[in-house]
Formats: structure tokens, C-alpha cells, sequence
């Protein structure tokens, strides 16, 4: 007979040895990239804790069924100690060397340490600190009573690596910092057994009430900077005249409040402030005053098209368009920008997680995910690297493996997207994450308002300390002390409860049993309930709230960005179905208070109010900034020139091998881009599946269902990008038409209509405070608008992460490139009328739409020279210019690939026509031939003729490298003609070689053999 006993049980989960080889490479490999070359192997496991009331057979049947597969793991155990400690969230995260301290065992001694050393191991332990999210110990507490085993009170997971060789201390150390743990979550111990530390407190009520009606102007910035408020003096004034006039003080609870609803993340002060703007290229004119950038420029120019088919934008936590009669479609893109710098894995896994809840705040069906990231060089040095900044590889494996985690475990196919490198991403990475949708038609117009005596409701994850003031947070420039103070505001995600979160809510829209919905994202039940109320007030019980662990205070509950939680408004009558649903998928629902239509918004803590705030002042009260640009056109150097006459097959080879050049294979096969079975055009296509697609189409299976042998046309949605922040150094307004133009050119490339084109903005930039940052801002915005117009495609939705600045230890700021992605969907008439870019069929014929000019400002040509010269930045050349009556040029290929005159396509973008040609070739694994001498010339251009490197790296605007047969040439050149200017430059080859001439004279060649090594050199280690 087993008796239980009250324990903490320690399992050790290790791979047999014949299925170890890939998760211990890829650590070695990290190592050796340490320079640390004394490591001789390698042993990774999994380590689980277990704290309660568990007898042997309990531990037999969770190690069994639950914890390792018998096949290819095997399982120890041991006992071990546990200690239950408080999370407070002002306090830093627990240093590595004091945890390690702490729950010695006779293992850990110091005899016990030199055995170590003697048979060459070293053994390093690593655990999440306690109260931060861990996914896998909640999914491991949910089995645990699936299986009928109650006794279970806490699971905590961490990861144990052994090394073997020669090691220094020193090494040991560098590799648990820099490799295994992450200070900002996580803590981890040297050759003594991880003691867990589940997180545990009292109940706190504790409401504090900050004195601020007396306070003068030096106070209230000080009461903004020791709270991390990120107001200014103005905006504290205005809370401190509500306050006077209501003759009280605030309370935290409201003073958090205030801050994340005023937050720039959430209010986007600066693109709806005054702007008083100054173009120094233009001296005698007087400054333009702009009442808005998004007013503007980006809203109006949606106005001003007023596209029929645009269903919301702007207004909602995501864009709609018209998809079909029976279908829209919904679409956002966010950002997790310094979130990801602090946490990588943690931030971009909660991006993609948010962007989703955006998507579903619509009550849309995710359909598929995208992801555009910006890094800094990978090959950094470490002594190099800014003091307090993770190194760039860092960053971009739990980038990758954060939003692997998420769209995989949730089943959504991540489609589209793009890695960029500079240096000046090193401290400042850039995370875009989107996520498309589909809904039913009209579904969007009934349920998006919450009415009086509704319930509010909060469904899925619990709340915790995570993200706390992460909208703030996110809204402060960065500094190398920033992840010793700002901790808690980086979230960890469990994307399983998303998933059931998002089951249940698809049957409680379809019985419509809400009338409203949102997510808590930044500022969390603050944000969502105080945007459902704005209108109507609400009353609402934080103490119904369900938290993961006691101890949060009121203002920690009302202000927690804990993930995967949806906030409905639900008629009472319907809430015994909710919750029967909510039973059936797993789901946690509770309801917290009612939406009162009173106006007014009331917070209570076991019935005491702790917040009763105005709805109109919340969010109207927050005063305009009213600020000042200047836009000077940065000193511009002569057009830069090789020593000596370029070797042009080594510079293709050069521009190849660049990382936002070269293949993003590796990443894209982690990332699941066939689940869901509506994938048409893949992010990798051609002869091998390698090549990189211009954009992916999606035939959604919503528009299926019900339909036996559905006949052509069946329409899909192609999802696409542009983004090329190097142009903005010298132009932001030509960096935003390129930006547009790119990104259509992309959904042009495969087939989609471009008179049915939607796209979103995401501006990344600095400290928009700095007039010479906002001038460029400011200047991007007004190339938006003027982008948008002539290519008829509206701004649905959009995003600013501004403060992308890093506070260096040397005193100094280090600002990100003004950066801006658009992201664009557009309609494809039939899918079965799309095409890829890869080469088809030797013989058949090569043309160029378009015309190159000397464009090599901002170009990825110039970068590399640039940096043979030792100079930081290429501030020279002309950055490509706008191209005249765009959308006709849109139509014309759009005409000839639905008439089959097309089989394959390809825009020109980094890199130029050689690279958009390589790219093609690799793609296909065929030649060609190529003649310099047809390619069209601009008429603008003041040379009759360019150089050799100018026609093959210019990166000029609007044009695509169109594969035809013999046959439909003429057709083909008809279709386009009066479009644009239309060349025959070459053929494709049966030859594995890639050919470049200028009428009968080789200027270079190439076998595929070495593009191949060039640009996919995972392919030949």
C-alpha cells in the first residue's frame, strides 16, 4: 500500500542518447561561437519539480504519461527541498549567485564541486524566477487532474546542462549569462542542485493614495519618474486639476490607470499632437503647422479614397476589409520591441500572442501570422557589444524561437515576413508581428458594443505580476540598466490557453452570446474594461479577479498584462451558456462586475472602491502635445566608388552573402506555413522549396466549407511586405513610397489584384521629443500619404513604437533608423491564376518591366562599400525615386498573369536586378543569360548610359523580372505596353550558370554551384 507525503519531487528527464545529437549541436555550436573551445560534449535535460501530496503510483503515472516519452527519454528522480517566496514587483529579479546560495544539498558541497572538476563536468542549472509565466508547469498542473491526481499543488520546470572538457570558472559563468539564463526571468545555479522557489504571499489590499493636489512641478515630474509613469508635466497637471476640482487625492489604482491609458503605446499621443514643422531645405518658407500625423495623413488619405470595400479602419483593434459576399477579412500587425530586447523568447512569443487577441478582439478567425524582424549584425564582437545589451544571435534565437512556439502551438500558419541586419538594431531590435483573420459578414457590426447591464467578463489565463506598466514600459527609451528595473514588464505566453481560448469564443460568436469584445493587451483589465466603459461606465470587483498566486495588490490586479485574457460584455441571460462553454473548452470565465451607463468607471477591492474615475476624462482628458520638427537634409558625400574597378561576380557572391540577403530557410521550416491546409503560395518555393517567394496566397477554408466541388474562380488573399529603413537615413519620404511601393510590387509579383489592396503602417523611430527625430517622422508620414493616393491602396490599421533609443553606459543615445514596414493584403480574383518567382523552363524568355536609374543611395551595394571604406553610414547617392502613375504599371502585370502570359515573377528590391535574377536562378536551379545593354534607362536619369554596377545594384523602384514563353511574348509586351517601359533582357538557360553581359562582352559569370554557397551556406557545413 503507497502512502503520500507532503514533498517537493525533483524529475530529471534526459534524451537517449541516439536522439540527442540535435538539441545538444545546437548548443555546442553556440559555445564554440563564445570562443570557448574547451567543451568535449554536451548533455542537456529537462528538470520538473512536483510539490504536494503524491504518492509513488501518482509519480509513476505523471512520469509515465505526462512527463517523457519511454522511447526516446528516460526519467530519475529525487527529492528535494522548496521554498515558497513573495514576488514584489518593485523589486528586482533575484541575482543568480544569491539563489544559487540557497537550498544546498550534500550534492552542492564544496567536496561535491571539486569531484566535479576533477572528472572534467561542470553542471549548470536554470529556472524561471518565481512568479514569472511558466507555460509548461500550468499545462503540467492540468494534466495532473486530467489524470485524477488532486495532490498536486505547484510544478516549476528548468533545464539542467552538463559540460565536458576543460573549463575555466570564468567560461562556465560566461556560458550560464550569456546562453542558458536570461537575469530578467530567469536564475540559475553552478554545480549545486536548483532549489524551486514557487511564488506564495499573503493577500494584500494595501491602496495607496498619492499626494498630489499640493504638489509643485518638480514633484509631479519626480512622482512620474519613481512610479515609471512616462507623463509629462502637462499631462500631470491636467491629472492633478481633476484632482482639485474633485477635491481629493488619487489612488494608485488610479494613477497606474491614468498613466497606461495616457501611455504613448496606448493613446499614440504624438501622432495625433501638433506638430509645428520646419523643412531647412526649404529656408523662406514658413513652418507648416500639422494637427495630427494620423489625422493627417494617414487617416485622410483612407478618406479621401473611400474604398467600398473597407468595412473599418482605424477604429477597431484591427482592420476589416470585404473579402467575399459571406466573408471579411481582418488584419493587424503589432510591435514587442523592447519587450524582446530585455526577453527575447518571452517578447516576441507575446507579440504574435497579442496580435492575435487583436484579430480575435474582432471576433475573426486567425488564418495566418507574419513576422518582420530587424537585428543587429550577427557577427558582432563581443567586446563590442554595449554593456547591458544581449548580443544579436541571442536576441534572434529566442526571437525565432518565441514566435516558433506561439503560431505552431496554435495551429496558425506564420506565411510572410522578413530579416533585416544593421548595427544599429543591436540594442533596439525590432519585432512586427501580424496576424490575418476571417469573419462572417456583418458579424463585425453586431457585436462590437457593450450595452447597459451587461456583464463584464474576463475569460482564459489568470493574472499575475507579468507586464506590469508595459505599456509605459514600452513608451521610455531603453538604457543598459533597463532589465534590472523593468522586469516585470515582460510577459511569458502560454499559447495553448489562447487556443482554447479562441475555440470557445468561435461558438459563443457564432450563438452570439456577446455583445462585445476585446483583449487585454497593454495596460490589461484597465485598458480593456476602460475602453469597453468609455461611454457606458462600468462597476467592476477586483477581488473576483482569478490571479496565478496571492499577493498582488489592487493596482497590480487591475494594471497585470498577464496574456491570453479576453474581457466580453455578456447579456446576463446568455452567461449560464458561457459558461457552460467555458467548462467544455477548459476555458476560465468569471464575471467581474456590469457596465452601468453612468459614465463613470468604479474599481473595488472586497467591495471598497479603489477607483472611480470619469470615462470622458480617461480618455479625452489627456492634453495635446504640441511639439517641434525639423526636417535637414543630412550632408550627402559624393557617390561612393570602388578603389578600383569592381570584380562584379564577387560583388553578386558579396550581396548574396549577406544576412538580409541570404536564405532564411532555417528560420522559415520552423515555422509551420501548411496547417490549416490553405496555403496556395508558399514562403519557399521552386525546384527545391528554397526560394524566397515574394508573397504568400491563402485560400481560406471558411470560404469551402459547405461547398461540394466548388468551381473556379476561387478567390485567396496574398499577404506581403516592404521595408527599407537604409532610405530614410537620407529620404523618409521616398523611404515611405518605397516602402508602399515594394510591398505592392510583392503582391503584384504573385497575382493579386491591385485595385482590391489594403495595407498597414508601423512606424518604429525614436524620441519623437527631438525635433530632428519628429522632422523625419513627419516626412515618412507625408510620403504615406502621397504613397497611398497614387497607388489607391488605404491604410486600414496601423502602429507607432516610438523611443527606440538606448541609453548608453557611455552616456550616450543610440537611436534606431526612422523605420517604417507595410505590411499589404490584396485579392487574388483565383488562385489558381498565381505564380512563384522561380525560373520554369530553359528557352523561355526574360523581361524587365521598368526602368533603372542611378539609384544607389540607401542601397545595400553602397552599405558594403560604404563599410570597405571604414565609414559607419553610406550617406551618398540618390535614394530611388517615386514612380510615376504606379498603379497603372500594377494592372498591367496583374492583366498579363491573369491572361497566363506570366510564369514567373519576381520584384527588384536589395541587391538590385543581379540579386533578383540570382534569387530566381537559385529558386529554380536554372541559368540565364543576361544583356546589360537592353535594360531600360529612366529618362530622368542625367547619364545617357550607366555603369555596369549601377545596372546591376541600383535599386530602382517599380520593377519585376517577368519570365514569358516564346509564344506570348508579344502578348505580354502589349499588355504592358503604355504601362511601363518593357525590355527583353535575356533567357533562361538549361546550364547551371548565370551569365551577365553588355552586348557581346562577359562583365561577369557564375555557376549555380557558388550562388548556392553564397547564399545558403547551412547547405555546405
Amino acid at each position: 500500500m503507497s502512502t503520500s507525503v507532503r514533498s517537493t519531487f525533483r524529475l530529471e528527464v534526459a534524451t537517449r542518447p541516439p536522439f540527442a545529437a540535435t538539441r545538444t549541436q545546437a548548443l555546442a555550436h553556440a559555445i564554440a561561437g563564445l570562443g570557448i573551445r574547451g567543451v568535449t560534449a554536451v548533455r542537456v535535460c529537462d528538470l520538473y519539480f512536483l510539490h504536494g501530496d503524491l504518492d509513488a503510483a501518482a509519480l509513476q503515472r505523471l512520469a509515465h504519461w505526462v512527463l517523457h516519452d519511454p522511447v526516446t527519454e528516460l526519467v530519475s528522480l529525487s527529492n528535494q527541498e522548496v521554498r515558497l517566496a513573495s514576488v514584489a514587483a518593485d523589486e528586482p529579479p533575484a541575482g543568480s549567485t544569491e539563489l544559487a546560495e540557497v537550498g544546498s544539498t550534500e550534492r552542492s558541497t564544496e567536496r561535491s564541486r571539486r569531484r566535479l572538476a576533477e572528472v572534467g563536468q561542470q553542471i549548470i542549472e536554470v529556472a524561471l524566477h518565481p512568479g514569472v509565466t511558466d507555460s509548461v508547469a500550468d499545462s503540467l498542473l492540468d494534466a495532473a487532474q486530467l489524470l485524477g491526481i488532486s495532490g498536486l499543488r505547484h510544478a516549476a520546470t528548468g533545464q539542467q546542462v552538463i559540460l565536458e572538457g576543460t573549463l575555466a570558472p570564468v567560461e562556465v559563468q560566461r556560458i550560464a549569462q550569456e546562453l542558458l539564463a536570461n537575469g530578467t526571468i530567469q536564475h540559475y545555479t553552478i554545480n549545486q542542485p536548483l532549489t524551486p522557489i514557487f511564488a506564495s504571499a499573503s493577500a494584500d489590499a494595501t491602496v495607496e493614495i498619492i499626494p498630489l493636489r499640493e504638489a509643485d512641478a518638480p514633484a509631479l515630474l519626480e512622482i512620474s519618474r519613481t512610479r515609471r509613469l512616462a507623463l509629462d508635466l502637462a499631462e500631470m497637471q491636467a491629472i492633478q486639476a481633476y484632482y482639485r476640482q474633485g477635491q481629493r487625492e488619487p489612488t494608485d489604482v488610479e494613477l497606474e490607470m491614468l498613466a497606461q491609458t495616457w501611455s504613448e503605446h496606448c493613446v499614440h499621443k504624438t501622432f495625433k499632437a501638433t506638430i509645428d514643422f520646419h523643412d531647412a531645405s526649404q529656408p523662406d518658407a514658413a513652418p507648416q503647422r500639422i494637427h495630427g500625423l494620423l489625422k493627417t495623413y494617414i487617416k485622410a488619405a483612407t478618406d479621401e479614397l473611400a474604398q467600398p470595400w473597407v468595412v473599418s479602419a482605424f477604429v477597431d483593434n484591427a482592420g476589416i476589409v470585404r473579402f467575399t459576399e459571406d466573408f471579411d477579412l481582418a488584419f493587424k500587425v503589432e510591435t514587442h520591441n523592447h519587450p524582446s530586447a530585455l526577453e527575447p523568447f518571452g517578447g516576441a512569443n507575446t507579440g504574435v500572442g497579442g496580435v492575435i487577441r487583436d484579430v480575435m478582439g474582432v471576433s475573426a478567425r486567425p488564418i495566418a501570422n507574419t513576422d518582420v524582424l530587424c537585428f543587429g549584425m550577427p557577427d558582432l564582437p563581443a567586446d563590442a557589444l554595449p554593456v547591458g545589451v544581449l548580443h544579436p544571435r541571442r536576441i534572434a534565437a529566442g526571437v525565432v524561437h518565441g514566435i516558433e512556439d506561439y503560431g505552431n502551438k496554435m495551429g496558425i500558419p506564420t506565411v510572410n515576413g522578413a530579416i533585416l541586419y544593421d548595427p544599429a538594431y543591436t540594442a533596439n531590435p525590432l519585432v512586427f508581428c501580424g496576424c490575418l483573420g476571417i469573419l462572417p459578414t456583418g458579424v463585425h457590426s453586431e457585436l462590437r458594443e457593450a450595452r447597459p447591464d451587461d456583464l463584464v467578463v474576463v475569460l482564459g489565463g489568470r493574472t499575475g505580476r507579468d507586464g506590469l506598466r508595459g505599456a509605459t514600459f514600452s513608451s521610455m527609451e531603453m538604457s543598459h540598466e533597463t532589465g534590472h528595473v523593468a522586469g516585470a514588464a515582460v510577459q511569458i505566453g502560454h499559447p495553448i490557453h489562447e487556443k482554447q481560448v479562441l475555440d470557445m469564443l468561435l461558438v459563443a460568436r457564432d450563438e452570439r452570446l456577446y455583445h462585445a469584445i476585446t483583449d487585454c493587451g497593454a495596460g490589461g483589465l484597465s485598458s480593456a474594461v476602460g475602453e469597453m466603459a468609455a461611454e457606458l461606465g462600468a462597476d467592476v470587483e477586483l477581488a473576483h479577479v482569478p490571479l496565478k498566486y496571492s499577493g498582488l495588490r489592487p493596482w497590480e490586479i487591475w494594471l497585470s498584462e498577464a496574456q491570453e485574457r479576453m474581457v466580453i460584455a455578456a447579456p446576463e441571460i446568455h452567461w449560464p451558456r458561457l459558461q457552460d462553454l467555458c467548462r467544455l473548452y477548459g476555458v476560465e470565465a468569471t464575471a467581474l462586475g456590469r457596465f452601468t451607463g453612468d459614465g463613470q468607471l468604479t474599481v473595488r477591492y472586497e467591495g471598497r472602491p479603489v477607483a472611480r474615475l470619469d470615462g470622458h476624462f480617461l480618455h479625452h482628458g489627456i492634453p495635446l502635445r504640441h511639439l517641434q520638427a525639423v526636417w535637414t537634409p543630412p550632408e550627402t558625400a559624393a557617390p561612393v566608388k570602388a578603389a578600383t574597378p569592381p570584380d562584379l561576380a564577387d560583388w553578386i557572391l558579396r550581396l548574396l552573402r549577406h544576412p538580409t540577403v541570404a536564405s532564411k530557410e532555417a528560420v522559415i521550416r520552423r515555422y509551420d506555413h501548411e496547417v490549416q491546409g490553405g496555403t496556395v503560395v508558399k514562403p519557399l518555393v521552386g525546384a527545391h522549396q528554397d526560394g524566397p517567394g515574394d508573397a504568400a496566397v491563402l485560400l481560406p477554408l471558411d470560404t469551402l466549407l459547405g461547398r461540394d466541388n466548388p468551381p473556379p474562380p476561387m478567390p485567396g488573399v496574398a499577404l506581403a511586405n516592404g521595408i527599407n529603413p537604409a532610405y530614410g537615413l537620407l529620404d523618409p519620404y521616398r523611404m515611405a513610397w518605397a516602402a508602399v511601393d515594394e510591398a505592392l510590387r510583392n503582391l503584384a509579383a504573385v497575382g493579386a489584384d491591385p485595385d482590391q489592396t489594403a495595407i498597414l503602417d508601423n512606424f518604429c523611430w525614436g524620441n519623437p521629443s527631438l525635433p530632428d527625430r519628429l522632422g523625419g517622422l513627419v516626412r515618412c508620414a507625408q510620403g504615406c500619404y502621397d504613397a497611398v493616393l497614387a497607388y489607391g491602396a488605404p491604410f486600414i490599421s496601423g502602429k507607432d513604437s516610438l523611443n527606440n533609443e538606448y541609453l548608453g553606459a557611455d552616456g550616450q543615445k543610440h537611436a534606431i533608423p526612422g523605420t517604417l514596414l507595410i505590411s499589404a493584403l490584396g485579392l487574388t480574383p483565383d488562385v489558381s491564376r498565381t505564380v512563384t518567382m522561380d525560373f520554369k523552363e530553359p528557352g523561355n524568355l526574360l523581361y524587365l518591366v521598368g526602368a533603372t536609374a542611378d539609384e544607389l543611395g540607401g542601397s545595400l551595394y553602397y552599405q558594403l562599400l560604404a563599410a570597405d571604406q571604414g565609414e559607419a553610414r553610406p550617406l551618398a547617392g540618390v535614394v530611388p525615386a517615386p514612380v510615376p502613375d504606379p498603379r497603372a504599371r500594377l494592372r498591367g502585370l496583374h492583366a498579363a498573369i491573369r491572361a497566363g502570359l506570366v510564369r514567373a515573377c519576381h520584384d527588384c528590391s536589395e541587391g538590385g536586378l543581379a540579386v533578383a535574377v540570382a534569387e530566381m536562378a537559385l529558386a529554380g536551379r536554372r541559368g540565364a543569360d543576361v544583356d546589360l545593354a537592353r535594360v531600360p534607362i529612366s529618362q530622368e536619369t542625367d547619364l545617357p548610359d550607366l555603369a555596369d554596377d549601377r545596372l546591376l545594384f541600383a535599386e530602382s523602384l517599380g520593377r519585376f523580372v517577368v519570365e514569358v514563353t516564346p509564344a506570348t511574348a508579344d502578348a505580354f509586351t502589349a499588355a504592358l505596353a503604355g504601362h511601363a517601359p518593357v525590355a527583353c533582357i535575356g533567357e533562361v538557360t538549361a546550364g547551371p550558370r548565370l551569365v551577365w553581359r553588355r552586348d557581346a562582352q562577359t562583365v561577369a559569370a557564375l555557376d549555380l554551384a557558388a550562388l548556392l554557397r553564397a547564399w545558403k551556406p547551412e547547405d555546405n557545413e
